[in-house]
């Protein structure tokens, strides 16, 4: 049965086989003859009709592929008599042999639908040779519509031609007009040669020939169907990483200044040369000691805490109406390093505030301001796109990995409440009978403490802890301050949040090591962490290096500031201070002891390595009285009112001013003065704080004196701002000035001031920063500009800056911007130092001198 039905699927498939056979043979047959045919029509034809129309012909294949040629293509009515004997003499020659020619044109012609394997010139258009294959593939690049040379295609892989073929079909004059693909290679060279030369991070033009290859270099899938790459973003892989040419808007009129402008002017430079006669500065700048040669990150290091003992000098000081006087011996003689004397600042300080009352500087010093927010918002408007773009040209640069500092934290506060929360529980769990406390004459274990409080480690939470600030803080410093207490209990915040209590702080250390490592995680984001010294006592340094380095507090990503509450009255009360010369001796003296002599405070002297600023804080909306010229001297001040923040001010300044100076004719590191001023109160801090300080904390005031806001523009004063923290405080978010102030070009930065009150999140910084985006629509420049002025403004070592932000980073004007750092196009940097710089001259009459090199 089964070779019955084989035999008969053989039968079938022969049949099959056969028809199929029989079938292509007639239609090979019927084929040939109508080629026949039409042969043998055409050539009974003319020949000036067999001219014409192969010429009026054009072939029925694609669009986009090349036409395919037997000959060279010849310039119109200029070799027609040779292409005529060449056709004719052709068909004579296959006539010749044997009868060929008529064999193959027995009486059969081709259909005119068929395509011909060979065109003769269109119009005037010459015809490429069928042969070039390589060249057309070369010249069939199309070109990006945003880009000015051509982008890489399927058609332009690397390797495919030779360089020899390319030069032939540059020179050829007769392959001018070579359509491929659509576009024009003649028109291509012509838009490559009206555009302006690329330029280079260094300035340099590239030339043309660089650019193609270049662009020849990427070479992409050659699927012709497949997914064409982005001409745009083709472009910025292409460029160099920067746009160094930017739109400039010439806005200041060409006319000279006015008579009373021209006073108001040399009152603003006499300002100005106020403030450096009062400001602290290195002599010798830090890039200056120390040559950065190796740009790879600096080596940390691997004990911070180790002691070499160091030789004592012959120094000597004492303290002078509340200002250290220092010595070469004890035998005295002149006097070392001398500051201005009380009488003269106060002096100063009240010229200060009578120029920021006058009408007419006012109105100057307004003027320049708005002047220099619509400069800014002119440039968004024209260059806003080149940065962003020159933005996209930095490799892996972007918001989250450039270096951002924290310039502005309290330690205490230093970390947010779910943290601490969790902390809480953690020591509740794990060690309920460390004794922690000693309350009411007994020793209390953490367990009954909590039971004291009736509460369980289950009942904890964050709104049980309410540490975080809400509406009754507005205006109330004296329940922000409260909020420090975890459950509304001082004993908590004694237990949990104090350095100098039973356990020696042990907690907060563990706690401060948790926050070190969460930064060291992040990388990218820095602290300054403010810690208290009250100065009711020497010893309070002692305990607090002690705590330092007993607990080896240390990180990479850290350095400390000194905070001075200004709280003499309450000492005062309390019976631990009789005077201000007190609080001024407790602070001050243990500093030149242990400078003087590093043995004599060997913790202190180690901790002081980390110790960048001092601080002063305190509520500044307390009323107070204006200081007057003749203030009494600290040892004289035995009254139980607070003095003026101004006179805080000057005492601290003029003992640090001394101090530092002293410290760097040793070698050491030295204290910048760095306080908290412009949250709230009297204009009167801020004009103190231009004379005296480095850089100051909020300064949200500066918004009320249009004089004082121009001084800082001008001198350039770093404003560490908080706008979360101003909101919970003093000053709604919307009201803050924190975008006028960065439109207007202020060196300003984001900080955080107290996450545990303030924020949410584990990275605090990285919030404060996305809600101001949000807000204010700051853009990713922006925020790298922000981050930017950040590390400028802190405390950390020349080493680690310059690998932050790079090598150059001391120098003025984009010559210190390396955007592969910062991500900071120079364009913006450029525009802001060019206005910095016009206003400079303004002032000074166009006598400005202008430093090369940022302030050290």
């Amino acid at each position: 049965m089964d070779s019955y039905y084989a035999f008969h699927l053989a039968v079938a498939a022969m049949v099959g086989a056969s028809v199929a056979a029989v079938s292509a043979y007639y239609m090979h047959r019927k084929t040939l003859n109508q080629l026949l045919e039409f042969a043998r029509e055409r050539s009974s034809a003319p020949p000036r009709q067999r001219r014409k129309t192969g010429r009026n012909r054009r072939p029925a294949g694609s669009a986009s592929l090349p036409d395919v040629t037997r000959g060279g293509g010849y310039v119109d009515g200029e070799e027609e008599e040779e292409e005529e004997e060449v056709e004719e003499d052709g068909e004579e020659e296959l006539r010749g042999k044997g009868g060929a020619f008529q064999a193959v044109n027995g009486g059969m012609g081709i259909p005119p639908g068929l395509p011909r394997l060979s065109v003769a010139r269109e119009g005037t258009r010459p015809i490429a040779h069928s042969g070039s294959s390589k060249r057309m593939s070369h010249l069939m690049r199309p070109k990006s519509p945003k880009s000015p040379v051509a982008s890489a295609s399927a058609y332009s892989l690397e390797g495919e031609g030779s360089d020899d073929d390319d030069e032939n079909l540059q020179d050829d004059p007769k392959l001018g007009d070579i359509y491929t693909n659509g576009n024009i290679e003649a028109e291509g060279k012509s838009l490559l040669q009206e555009l302006p030369e690329p330029i280079t991070e260094n300035g340099d033009s590239n030339t043309l020939s660089k650019t193609k290859n270049m662009i020849r270099s990427h070479s992409v899938s050659g699927d012709l169907h497949g997914v064409q790459p982005d001409p745009i973003a083709a472009d910025i892989l292409r460029k160099e990483p920067e746009q160094e040419t930017f739109t400039k808007v010439l806005i200041n009129p060409i006319e000279r200044v006015a008579l009373d402008e021209i006073d108001v002017f040399k009152t603003l430079q006499k300002c100005l040369e106020l403030r450096e006669k009062y400001v602290f500065r290195e002599e010798i700048a830090p890039w200056e000691k120390e040559v950065i040669t190796d740009p790879s990150t600096p080596k940390p290091n691997p004990n911070p805490f180790s002691y070499s003992s160091e030789e004592k000098t012959d120094h000597y000081f004492e303290m002078v109406d509340g200002v250290v006087h220092l010595y070469e011996s004890e035998d005295r003689g002149e006097r070392l390093y001398p500051v201005a004397d009380a009488t003269t600042f106060f002096t100063d300080l009240h010229h200060i505030l009578r120029v920021i009352a006058a009408g007419n500087i006012r109105t100057v010093c307004h003027n320049r301001l708005n002047l220099l927010e619509h400069k800014f918002k002119f440039h968004l408007m024209l260059n806003a796109d080149k940065e962003f773009l020159a933005q996209k040209t930095a490799p892996h640069r972007d918001f989250y990995n450039v270096r951002k500092v924290d310039t502005h934290v309290h330690h205490s506060a230093c970390m947010n409440q779910k943290h601490l929360l969790r902390f809480i529980k953690s020591k509740l769990r794990k060690e309920p009978d460390e004794v922690v406390i000693f309350r009411d004459g007994t020793y209390m274990t953490l367990k009954e403490v909590f039971e004291s409080l009736d509460l369980t480690g289950y009942d904890l939470n964050v709104d049980l802890l309410d540490v975080h600030a809400d509406k009754s803080t507005f205006h109330r410093f004296d329940k922000f301050n409260l909020k420090y207490n975890p459950c509304g209990q001082s004993r908590l915040r004694e237990i949990f949040l104090k350095q100098d209590n039973l356990i020696q702080g042990r907690f907060l250390a563990e706690l401060t090591k948790q926050v070190f490592s969460d930064l060291s995680q992040s990388k990218y984001q820095m602290a300054e962490y403010r810690i208290s010294v009250y100065g009711r006592k020497q010893s309070e340094w002692d305990q607090l290096a002690s705590w330092i380095v007993n607990n080896e507090l240390y990180s990479e990503n850290v350095v400390w500031l000194i905070q001075i509450p200004r709280l003499y009255n309450i000492y005062k009360e309390m019976g631990t201070a009789t005077s201000f010369q007190n609080l001024l001796d407790n602070i001050f003296l243990p500093l030149f002891e242990v400078t003087i002599n590093p043995d004599s405070h060997p913790h202190l002297h180690l901790f002081l390595k980390q110790v960048v600023g001092l601080d002063l804080v305190d509520d500044e909306s307390k009323p107070e009285r204006r200081p007057t010229k003749h203030m009494p001297t600290p040892s004289q001040w035995t009254n139980v009112f607070n003095p003026a923040f101004s006179y805080y001010a000057y005492y601290c300044y003029a003992n640090l001013h001394t101090l530092n100076k002293l410290r760097e004719s040793k070698g050491m590191t030295t204290i910048k003065f760095r306080p908290h001023a412009g949250e709230a109160g009297d204009i009167d801090h801020l004009a103190a704080t231009f004379l005296l300080a480095n850089n100051i904390s909020h300064g949200i005031n500066l918004r009320k004196s249009p004089v004082l806001q121009y001084l800082y523009y001008l001198a350039q004063i770093g404003l560490a701002m908080s706008p979360l923290s101003n909101n919970s405080l003093f000053l709604d978010y919307h009201r803050n000035p924190f975008p006028m102030f960065f439109q207007r070009g202020l060196n300003v930065s984001l900080s955080t001031d107290d996450p545990l009150q303030i924020h949410l999140t584990k990275e605090p910084l990285v919030e404060e920063y996305s809600i101001a985006a949000s807000l204010w629509k700051l853009s990713a420049c922006d925020l790298c500009e922000i981050a930017r002025n950040s590390v400028y403004q802190s405390g950390f070592s020349h080493a680690l800056k310059t690998h932050w932000i790079g090598r150059n980073y001391y120098k003025r004007g984009p010559d210190g911007n390396d955007i592969h750092k910062t991500n900071v196009p120079h364009i913006r940097v450029e525009f802001r130092y060019s206005i910095w710089r016009d206003e400079m001259q303004l002032v000074y009459l166009g006598n400005a001198k202008i430093p090369k090199e940022v302030d050290p």
